[in-house]
């Protein structure tokens, strides 16, 4: 078994509690983030239903400090708030004592600043500002000078599948000796751009979205900015660092199927997972619990339940569930919002509910984990799927 790379922080803001300990109670006393569009003006808000930040932007640049003519946008916030979390959870004083790097995933990138502003760049001056906010690269860029890093920065833009590409890559810096610390994640704000491009796809839901259930409908977006600090055993050993769990698999594949739909045999997903567990040393026997992506779309659920079907079996299957049905889905955010989760069933041995199911889907046999239990979890697989096919999985372990 691969021994993995130590994560010693995380941090996380969501629908369901701005801190980690905010979303555990919240996971733990089954409390959904999922309501009525409130904070974003849209045309949309009372057909659908999200998982929003419960702050203004106004509160958020408070919290943070920034001066007035600053370029942040929405995003860019909520992605400093949860590193900044994650490095004091790391106890972390001296972010550039090691070589320390940082890699965000993002999709939205600052659109949910410029679209606000777009029409009033020729007339109002102070506007142009956000004009460079608009690349996905400013996000990563604001929130580590922020955080005052001088090493590797980089930002991956893989649709949903984001934050788990942004883990993967800072493991493997790590393992291969090219850097001592990273701190990656992702995070993404709700917009127009993405409520009115998801609506035109048809897989928006304007209920209480039900992962794997034969009559799901659709997807509930949602906004949430979630980071782990990796860091290499010597560090570990140095410093006498807390180890919260470790990083043991990593993959990504490709369906190579459709640009916004997975294949019918979840190959992509059959190629993560399978995969992932050889980079691991492990075998699908050695997987206590699988955090699903789980969307509610009934194209990817499908896919998935067959991708696992093939991986473990329908009748081998461990407990699973989707947590999107707590916070929406994050989009870019949505593989480290997860992580945390799934480091969470590690910390607590709990593992989370998938809220919403009542019918199981006539394609398999898989029923999701429908009631949150206290099991012994040592070993857990999640998966993220992004648009153009892009398939990631990661294995955590205590």
């Amino acid at each position: 078994m691969n021994k993995g790379i130590a994560i010693t922080g995380m941090g996380i803001i969501s629908s369901i509690g701005n801190t980690v300990e905010e979303n555990l109670n919240a996971l733990k006393s089954v409390s959904p983030g999922i309501s009525r569009v409130e904070m974003l003006q849209t045309r949309h808000s009372d057909q659908i239903m999200v998982g929003e930040i419960k702050k203004t932007n106004s509160v958020l640049e408070e919290e943070l400090g920034l001066q007035p003519l600053h370029s942040f946008s929405r995003t860019a916030m909520i992605g400093a708030i949860a590193a900044k979390e994650a490095l004091e959870d790391a106890q972390i004083s001296d972010v550039n004592k090691y070589r320390t790097g940082f890699v965000s995933g993002t999709s939205v990138g600052g659109m949910d600043t410029t679209e606000k502003h777009y029409l009033e760049y020729t007339e109002i001056e102070d506007n142009r500002r956000f004009i460079r906010a608009q690349h996905a690269g400013f996000t990563t860029q604001s929130i580590s000078n922020y955080l005052g890093i001088n090493g590797y920065v980089s930002t991956i833009s893989t649709a949903c599948s984001s934050a788990a590409n942004a883990i993967m890559l800072g493991a493997r810096m790590i393992q291969a000796g090219k850097i001592d610390r990273m701190i990656v994640g992702g995070t993404d704000a709700l917009s127009k751009f993405t409520i009115n491009g998801f609506g035109t796809l048809m897989i928006l839901s304007d209920s209480e979205c039900t992962p794997f259930d034969d009559n799901r409908k659709g997807l509930n977006l949602g906004e949430a900015a979630a980071f782990l600090v990796l860091e290499s055993d010597s560090v570990v050993e140095k410093e006498n660092k807390k180890v919260l769990g470790r990083v043991a698999g990593w993959a990504n594949a490709n369906d190579a199927y459709h640009q916004t739909a997975s294949s019918s045999d979840g190959e992509g997903a059959f190629l993560a997972m399978n995969k992932a567990l050889k980079i691991a040393n492990m075998t699908a026997k050695d997987i206590d619990y699988v955090n699903a992506h789980g969307t509610a779309t009934p194209n990817n659920d499908l896919s998935e339940g067959v991708a696992m079907t093939r991986i473990f079996g329908e009748e081998d299957t461990p407990l699973f569930s989707s947590t999107k049905a707590f916070t929406g889905h994050t989009l870019a955010a949505a593989g480290s919002v997860e992580a945390v989760y799934s480091l969470l069933s590690l910390k607590e041995n709990l593992i989370f509910p998938n809220l919403n199911f009542k019918t199981k889907m006539k394609e398999f046999s898989l029923v999701p984990q429908t009631e949150l239990v206290s099991k012994e979890v040592k070993t857990i697989l999640s998966n993220s799927f992004g648009f153009g096919g892009n398939c990631s999985t990661l294995i955590f372990t205590k």
